[in-house]
């Protein structure tokens, strides 16, 4: 446990003004598993989706329906580039946020950015818990989440770190990634002789 202390507050110190972004498809868990390692770290949590929600007084539903996608991805662009000076916290992306190269640079520079990497049925068995995820409303969710992984997936390895996310529970993937920050050659702090 006093391990696990130290490696937390080298991680919190190393990060400075940092911020730890995360991202990923939808259902691999980048609001739960975010939650948890903000507590874990004593870091503020930022889930962006709500945060645009809260902004638009709208739901991500609405403001797709209602504007479309390329609307809701420049507001998105917006909200990021805003909450990522309030270093440093744990922030949660969409699904589709990494995939704007000025929003990546942006979060290149003033983050460590984790995607939470899931298999195709983990993601089914959790985005079918809920019917709220726009992009899933327009065919068979099971084929486009195919179609997003295949489009997705090579721009979320351009991430800081990897790591898996899987049917264990959550605290455990939060351990993984405290542990892979603490060697992360960004955060890496001499040692001292």
């Amino acid at each position: 446990m006093e391990q696990d202390k130290d490696i937390v507050e080298r991680v919190r110190q190393a990060l400075g003004p940092r911020s730890l972004v995360l991202v990923g498809l939808m259902g691999c868990g980048k609001s739960s598993i975010g939650r948890r390692l903000a507590a874990r770290l004593g870091l503020p949590f930022v889930d962006t989706d709500d945060e645009i929600e809260r902004v638009a007084q709208k739901s991500i539903s609405e403001i797709f329906a209602d504007h479309g996608e390329a609307f809701f991805r420049d507001r998105e662009a917006k909200v990021i580039a805003r909450l990522l000076g309030n270093g440093p916290q744990v922030l949660a992306t969409g699904g589709g946020a990494f995939m704007t190269p000025e929003t990546r640079e942006q979060i290149r520079e003033a983050s460590i950015s984790i995607w939470l990497r899931a298999e195709l049925p983990v993601l089914m068995r959790r985005v079918g818990k809920r019917d709220c995820r726009p992009l899933l409303k327009g065919g068979d969710p099971e084929q486009i989440m195919r179609d997003l992984m295949r489009k997705r997936y090579p721009v979320y390895a351009e991430a800081d770190l990897t790591v898996e996310s899987r049917e264990i529970p959550h605290e455990s993937i939060v351990g993984e990634i405290v542990l892979a920050l603490s060697r992360h050659p960004a955060l890496a702090q001499p040692t001292t002789i």
